[in-house]
C-alpha cells in the first residue's frame, strides 16, 4: 500500500517537514512493515515551468520528418525572465525544436528549461539541431515520468488547466509530493486505505485522527433507488456471498471531463494509473475509505440487479475483453440480460462506463471473503477490489463510500445526484469479546494498568465496558481480525509498545534432543558433504515422462503418479516419484552455465501412491475434525519415503600441476551408496542390476543382506542424457533412506581389533558367465566360516584359456583369529571349505 503524504496529512497530524522515511519509521512502531519510498523529485529537477506557444513553423527535413520550430513564452506577458543560466533567454521567450504535432499556437504546455533534469538523468541544455539552437524542451507525459503516453506533448488544457505563464509545473502537477509504501499483512485489511493508515499513524504518534468516513454526510433518500435483490441460493459454508448492496445514481455526468491533476497525482503516487474521471473517482474513494466501488452505465442496464451464483454454462465478457466461462461457485452481478460482472473481482464489458456515459449507477457492496478469493484465483483475475474484499471490508462504510463518490461526480464531472438510494442487506451481529482483567498481563508479562487497557482498546475504535472483574469489548466493524482475547491482548501490547515488553530468556524444556531418524539423516548428509559433494534443493515436481523413467526399474512395473490440481507449470504437473529428475535438472542448469565438474546430492521426500487417494468429502471449516475423519484423511495421503540421491559428472577434482584429475564413473556412485550404509552401520549388498534409466551394463542393484531392495547406482543411460542435453557420461545413485534407517541398529558396537597377524590367500574360480560375482562372494563368505575376516573380488577374466560362456573370478581372502596366530593349515582348510560351497552352488571350478 502506497500512502501519498499530502493525502495522509488530511486525516493525521503529519508534520509539514516529515518525509516518507519519517512516516514509515512511525508506522513500524505499530507493526507495519516498510517497503519503499516513492519520490518523483528524486528523478526530476527544475526549472520546469508553464509556457505558451507563440508561433509554430513546420519545417520538412531531408529524412522525411517534419519538425516544428517554436517560440514559447515562459514568463507572463510584459515581464522579464528572472531565472538565469546558459540558454535561458532574458526576454522570457525560448526557441525550441519539437517533433510532436498534437498542439497549436496558443496552447499552454510544460517547458523544461536548460538546466532541468528529467527521469533517466536526461539533462536539458541548449543544443544545435535541425539548423536551430533549441533552448529547452516541450515535455510529454512520459518524459515527465507521470504516464506512458508519448504520442505527443502534454497540453495543459486537456487537464482542464489554464495556469499563469511561468508557474512551477512540478507543483502544478503534484510532483513535489511523495509516498511511503508499506506491506500490509492479511490480517490488517483495514490498512489498505488512507483511513486505516492514518488511524495507525495516530496510534504510533499519540496524535489526533480525523476519520474521513465521519466527514461524509450521507443524504437522506426520498424514495428507493435502483431495484436490487440478493438471491444466494448456494452460499459457501453457509455464509451468503453478499450481505449488503448500496446503489446510488448520478445523472448528467460529463464522463469525458479531464481528471484534475491533484487527483491523478495522488492516484499515480498510490500506484494506480489514471484512466478516466469516473474510473479515477472510484479508485480514489476505494483508496481513501477502503471500500471498493463499481460504476455502471445505468442506461445500459436492463431490469433489476440480482446478486446470485452462476448457472452452468454461463459466460461473461469482462472489462479486459475476455470471455470467461463461469463456475457455479462464482458470485455474479446480473440484470435482465444475464451476468454483468463477477462480484468483487471485475465488471462486465456490456455495462462499462465510457466517455458517452451520462448516467452512472454506483455500487458499494459487501461481499463474503471466500467467494471473492475463489473467483479471483479461478479466473486468475487479481485486482485492487478483490485484494480488499478477500481480506475483509468494513460493512458499515458502504453508504459513506457511495456518497463520497456521488459528491466527487457532482463536483468534478458536473453531475446531479438523484435523491433516491438503494441499501439492501442485513448487518452482521457485532463481535463482543470477554477479556479478563488479568489476561493481558499473563500473556505478555507486563502489568498493564486499567487505563492502558481501556484507553488502548478505545483508541482502536472498540467500545469497552466493565464486566465481572474484566472487560466486555465490542470490536469495531473494520477489525474483522479481532475474535479472541488473545487478539485484544496483541493489540494492547502493540500500541503500548513492543519495546516495553521485557526480554526474558525462556527456560528450555527438558527433552531428548534429536530423534533417531534425525540423527541418522544428519550423519548421512554430513558424510556426503565431507566426501566433496554439494547439497542442493530441487523442486518436488516432475514431468510424467520423468516419473515413468525414474520411478520404476522397467516400463511394465511403473507405479502410479499424483497429478497436481494447480501446478506451477503444466509440464511439471506431477509430484516426483524419484529424487533424480530434479537433481539432473539442477545439473543441466549448472552445466549450461559453464560448470562442467559437478558432484551434487539431495535428500527429500518422494510421493508413491498406494491404493485410493484422497477422500470423498472435505470436513467443514471452523471445527476440529473427529479422530476417524482425521484417520481417513491420513489414509488418503500417498506414501512419502525419504530418498537420498546423487549425480556425478565431469572430473573429481580440478586440474593442477603434477595432478591429473579422474573422471567420475559408475564405481564412484556405488561407493557413495556403500558409504551411506557404512555411516548407518548397515551392509549394502551390491549386485548386477537393471534399470531403464541406467546404462544396461553399468547398473548396480543395492539391497540389504536380507534381499530388500534399497536403490540403484551406476551410469545413466546415454540416450536419456542426450535427450536432456547433458554430458554423455554421468553417474548417479538413489537410495530409500527410510529403509536404511529402519535396518540400522540402535547402537553401533565396534568390533575389537585383533592384534594377531592376518593370513591371506587368493582363489580363482571359473563359473558360468551369467553367475553374479556377488553371489559367488557370498558363498565364499558363508563357506569359510568365522575365521574369514574379508573377501573381495579383484579380477574378472574371460580371455584365452577360459571356455566360452564362462568367466574366471579372482578373490582375495583374509583370515584372522581373535585369540591366536592362524597356521597355514587352518587358513587353507577354511579356503577349501569356501571353494567347496561355491562349487556346490554354482559349479565353480578352481583354476
Amino acid at each position: 500500500m502506497r500512502i501519498p503524504l499530502s493525502w495522509l496529512r488530511e486525516y493525521a497530524q503529519v508534520p509539514a517537514d516529515a518525509t516518507a522515511e519519517d512516516v514509515m519509521a512511525e508506522l513500524v512502531k505499530v507493526g507495519l512493515e516498510e517497503e519503499a519510498v516513492h519520490r518523483p523529485m528524486d528523478a526530476l529537477q527544475g526549472p520546469i515551468v508553464v509556457g505558451q506557444v507563440l508561433s509554430l513553423v513546420k519545417e520538412p527535413q531531408s529524412n522525411g520528418k517534419t519538425i516544428n520550430w517554436c517560440q514559447v513564452r515562459v514568463v507572463p506577458e510584459g515581464q522579464q525572465q528572472t531565472l538565469e543560466g546558459d540558454g535561458i533567454d532574458p526576454s522570457g521567450v525560448q526557441g525550441i525544436v519539437c517533433g510532436a504535432h498534437n498542439f497549436e499556437v496558443g496552447d499552454k504546455v510544460v517547458v523544461t528549461l536548460p538546466g532541468a533534469v528529467l527521469p533517466g538523468d536526461f539533462r536539458i541544455s541548449p543544443r544545435k539541431t535541425y539548423g536551430h539552437v533549441s533552448a529547452g524542451m516541450i515535455a510529454s507525459v512520459r518524459e515527465l515520468g507521470i504516464g506512458e503516453d508519448h504520442d505527443g506533448i502534454l497540453v495543459l488544457s486537456t487537464l482542464g488547466l489554464d495556469p499563469e505563464l511561468g508557474t512551477d509545473a512540478l507543483a502544478l502537477l503534484g510532483l513535489y509530493d511523495e509516498a511511503a509504501e508499506i506491506n500490509v499483512t492479511p490480517d490488517r485489511s483495514y490498512c489498505f486505505s488512507i483511513r486505516g493508515v492514518a488511524r495507525e499513524y495516530a496510534h504510533a504518534t499519540g496524535t489526533d485522527f480525523t476519520d474521513p468516513a465521519a466527514g461524509v454526510r450521507v443524504a437522506a433518500a426520498s424514495t428507493p433507488g435502483y431495484p436490487v435483490r440478493i438471491q444466494d441460493d448456494a452460499p459457501i459454508y453457509g455464509k451468503p456471498g453478499a450481505d449488503r448492496f448500496v446503489a446510488r445514481t448520478v445523472r448528467g455526468v460529463d464522463a469525458g471531463a479531464p481528471t484534475p491533476p491533484w487527483l491523478s497525482a495522488r492516484l499515480r503516487l498510490a500506484g494506480i494509473r489514471s484512466i478516466s474521471l469516473p474510473v479515477d473517482i472510484s479508485n480514489y474513494v476505494m483508496l481513501e475509505l477502503g471500500q471498493p466501488l463499481h460504476f455502471y452505465d445505468q442506461d445500459k442496464l436492463s431490469g433489476d440487479i440480482v446478486v446470485r451464483r452462476a448457472q452452468p454454462g454461463e459466460t461473461l465478457r469482462t472489462l479486459d475483453d475476455k470471455v470467461r466461462t463461469l463456475d457455479p461457485e462464482d458470485l455474479l452481478i446480473t440484470d435482465g440480460t444475464g451476468p454483468i460482472g463477477i462480484a468483487g473481482v471485475m465488471g462486465g464489458a456490456s455495462t462499462e462506463v465510457s466517455s458517452a456515459t451520462s448516467t452512472i449507477l454506483i455500487e458499494a457492496a459487501h461481499f463474503e471473503e471466500v467467494s471473492i478469493a475463489r473467483s479471483r484465483r479461478r479466473h486468475k483475475l487479481p485486482s485492487e477490489a478483490s485484494k480488499r474484499f478477500e481480506r475483509g471490508v468494513d460493512w458499515h462504510v458502504a453508504d459513506e463510500a457511495a456518497q463520497r463518490a456521488v459528491d466527487l461526480l457532482v463536483e468534478l464531472a458536473g453531475g446531479t445526484a438523484e435523491d433516491t438510494a438503494t441499501d439492501v442487506g442485513t448487518a452482521p451481529a457485532p463481535v463482543v469479546i470477554a477479556l479478563p482483567a488479568e489476561f493481558p498481563a499473563q500473556r505478555v508479562g507486563i502489568d498493564f494498568t486499567a487505563e492502558q487497557i481501556r484507553g488502548t482498546l478505545a483508541d482502536i475504535g472498540a467500545e469497552v465496558s466493565t464486566d465481572d472483574g474484566g472487560y466486555k469489548v465490542r470490536v469495531p466493524s473494520w477489525r474483522q481480525d479481532l475474535e479472541l482475547p488473545e487478539d485484544l491482548t496483541e493489540e494492547i501490547a502493540r500500541l503500548v509498545g513492543y519495546d516495553k515488553i521485557p526480554s526474558t530468556l525462556p527456560v528450555a524444556p527438558p527433552g531428548r534432543g534429536l530423534s533417531r531418524a534425525q540423527q541418522q539423516r544428519r550423519r548421512v548428509l554430513q558424510a556426503l558433504a565431507d566426501s566433496g559433494l554439494v547439497e542442493v534443493l530441487a523442486y518436488p515436481f516432475a514431468t510424467k515422462a520423468a516419473n515413468d523413467t525414474f520411478g520404476a526399474a522397467d516400463a511394465e512395473s511403473g507405479a502410479g503418479q499424483i497429478r497436481l490440481a494447480n501446478p506451477l507449470s503444466e509440464e511439471h504437473g506431477y509430484l516426483r516419484t524419484s529424487i533424480l529428475p530434479g537433481l539432473l535438472e539442477v545439473a543441466r542448469r549448472n552445466h549450461g552455465r559453464g560448470f562442467r565438474d559437478l558432484a551434487l546430492y539431495e535428500a527429500g521426500l518422494v510421493f508413491l501412491p498406494e491404493g485410493p487417494m484422497g477422500t470423498s468429502t472435505l470436513p467443514p471449516l471452523g471445527v476440529r475434525p473427529a479422530e476417524d475423519v482425521l484417520d481417513s484423511l491420513y489414509q488418503g495421503l500417498p506414501a512419502q519415503p525419504l530418498h537420498i540421491g546423487a549425480v556425478l559428472t565431469g572430473k573429481d577434482s580440478p586440474a593442477a600441476p603434477y595432478h591429473t584429475p579422474r573422471a567420475w564413473d559408475w564405481a564412484d556412485a556405488v561407493n557413495l551408496a556403500t558409504l551411506v550404509g557404512d555411516v548407518l552401520g548397515v551392509e549394502v549388498v551390491v549386485s548386477q542390476g537393471s534399470h531403464q534409466a541406467f546404462h544396461p551394463g553399468r547398473t548396480a542393484q543395492l539391497s540389504l543382506r536380507g534381499g530388500e531392495l534399497v536403490g540403484f547406482a551406476g551410469e545413466l543411460h546415454p540416450k536419456l542424457l542426450a535427450g536432456m542435453d547433458l554430458p554423455a557420461r554421468m553417474a548417479a545413485m538413489e537410495l530409500n533412506a527410510d529403509v536404511l534407517f529402519e535396518a540400522a541398529a540402535d547402537v553401533i558396537v565396534a568390533r575389537p581389533i585383533s592384534t594377531f597377524p592376518v593370513a591371506t590367500q587368493d582363489v580363482a574360480l571359473v563359473v558360468a558367465a551369467d553367475v553374479s560375482s556377488e553371489d559367488v562372494r557370498e558363498a565364499l563368505r558363508e563357506g569359510a566360516g568365522e575365521l574369514l575376516e574379508d573377501v573381495s573380488l579383484f579380477d574378472v577374466y574371460d580371455g584365452a584359456g577360459i571356455q566360452q560362456g564362462s568367466k574366471s573370478l579372482a578373490f582375495g581372502l583374509r583370515f584372522r583369529a581373535p585369540d591366536r596366530t592362524l597356521t597355514a593349515e587352518e587358513a587353507s582348510s577354511a579356503r577349501e571349505a569356501a571353494v567347496a560351497l561355491a562349487a556346490t552352488r554354482f559349479g565353480a571350478v578352481q583354476r
